[in-house]
């Protein structure tokens, strides 16, 4: 999606230049004549306005008194001041209130764009500054979350309502879902926010030094200890301890930290003391861990320490309202950390990316939104930028004006409408709670069948389910209780 540049000039001819030289250069160009509508237009996030460019002399309220009020609003906002004279006192004056840069009237739409794209890109590196300063001071908020989809907000209100007490979580989803960000962000909501958090990947552990890494072990206490090491609870305390994949966690070292979560002491390897620890611990897992306990492999008694308070994160497919402000999200930060100045993607490329079903999930889109700012030439990002997503996803059918597009069971002539009879798509909620309603009628009511052809879990399915209000006829041979 092009970025926005905001124009404000009582000039109407130095307006027209400047929107034709922003346009010119591939961005969206808005137009204003005055300071007051400049700050009604840009104070506001939720408008859209990624730069502006502003004349310092204008009747009313003048550009300097509408940078300084901006400033205070929206301080992370580039401003590009504009100047008839270039006098040097007035242009220092403008970049210590807050301008980014300074263009002199009349500006060729090539210094235009060069200014406008500097600009995107510094507010980009601030953007990436301040996200890695938050994370690495343990003080993400839910806040910092892309959260739009109705399964996300429920997802932040029971993060929210966790955070203000120490009670154990468990994080459930497929891999690559975001349970870390998750967990950041109930940290960052709580009273240990700033405090040590600690992440361990109990998959990633060779199994011999599990022990060691979490608990930490004493100089000399097996060969190749050469010095002393505390251990990840210790690091932790006052924190918050992640344990990723904790269902890959041995036999043998479920039991110690079973210990650990009861007595909130560790006890290092070779150490003849304890060590008291305040540890909140959040774990999470892609895995049944349920099934796992009835198959031996995870301990009941600490299955039940850790799941206390579960989260069960949705998958990005379920959760499509979210993409496009990820991938604009995704495009800025690798755009601060490539040095690239890439604007967006193009709406056939988004409406590809949101036809994708997202595998691997929101993992998977930053990686492909990664490829595709380094492969790309600087214009907006096309589906040629997504050569591994675009060879799986069948192009969309072309739409007649006035004709509702359609899918069609050819056994039972039934038909889900993808848009409405004026052309336009329909929205994903009313399209999804066609599809699962046919799905149950299609496959009789065999909920694990519809689940399995639907790509999605039993309980998200039941639950979408009763947030739809979906009929299940009684004649159907329900294999599951909804």
């Amino acid at each position: 999606m092009a970025k926005t540049v905001l124009v404000v000039d009582d000039d109407p001819t130095q307006r027209r230049l400047m929107q034709a030289a922003a346009e010119k250069q591939g961005f969206r160009a808005r137009v204003v004549d005055n300071g007051e509508l400049a700050l009604a237009e840009a104070s506001d996030p939720r408008q859209g306005v990624d730069v502006v460019l502003l004349d310092l002399v204008m009747p009313g309220l003048s550009g300097m008194e509408t940078l300084e009020r901006l400033m205070e609003r929206r301080p992370d906002l580039p401003v590009i001041v504009l100047t008839a004279t270039g006098g040097i006192d007035t242009v220092v004056q403008a970049m210590r209130a807050g301008a980014i840069d300074f263009l002199v009237k009349p500006a060729s739409p090539e210094r235009i764009g060069i200014s406008i794209r500097n600009a995107l890109k510094v507010s980009d590196l601030r953007g990436e500054v301040k996200r890695l300063t938050r994370k690495s001071e343990g003080a993400m908020g839910f806040e910092d979350m892309i959260a739009g989809a109705p399964t996300m907000r429920q997802v932040v209100r029971l993060g929210q309502r966790a955070a203000s007490s120490g009670i154990p979580i468990l994080i459930l989803g497929e891999s690559g879902v975001g349970k870390e960000v998750i967990a950041r962000c109930i940290q960052g909501a709580s009273d240990r926010a700033g405090k040590p958090f600690v992440t361990v990947n109990c998959g990633a552990i060779p199994e011999n030094l599990v022990e060691s890494i979490l608990f930490g072990h004493e100089k000399g206490s097996f060969t190749g200890a050469h010095e002393k090491k505390l251990g990840k609870f210790v690091e932790a305390d006052q924190g918050t301890l992640f344990l990723d994949e904790v269902g890959e966690l041995p036999l043998e070292m479920q039991v110690k930290l079973l210990r650990v979560l009861q007595e909130g002491e560790v006890d290092a390897v070779g150490s003849r003391r304890p060590t008291k620890v305040d540890v909140r611990i959040i774990s999470a897992t892609n895995r049944d861990l349920a099934t796992q306990v009835r198959e031996g492999r995870f301990r009941e008694d600490l299955y039940y320490r850790l799941n206390v308070y579960p989260i069960e994160v949705p998958a990005l497919r379920e959760r499509r309202e979210d993409l496009p402000a990820m991938v604009d999200h995704f495009i800025r930060r690798f755009n601060a950390e490539e040095g690239r100045t890439v604007p967006g993607v193009t709406a056939e490329a988004m409406s590809m990316l949101m036809t994708y079903d997202w595998p691997g999930n929101v993992r998977q889109l930053e990686n492909s939104v990664f490829r595709a700012i380094v492969l790309s030439d600087g214009d907006a990002l096309t589906p040629d930028d997504f050569p591994q997503i675009s060879g799986l996803v069948s192009p969309a059918r072309s739409v007649s004006e006035g004709a509702a597009v359609m899918t069609t069971d050819v056994t039972t002539g039934q038909k889900l409408a993808i848009s409405d009879e004026a052309g336009d798509l329909r929205t994903l909620e009313a399209i999804e709670r066609d599809l699962i309603q046919y799905a149950i009628d299609h496959y009789a009511g065999h909920m694990s069948e519809v689940a399995r052809r639907l790509g999605i879990g039993r309980s998200t399915l039941y639950r979408k389910v009763r947030e739809y209000d979906l009929k299940v006829r009684d004649d159907f041979e329900i294999d599951e209780a909804v």
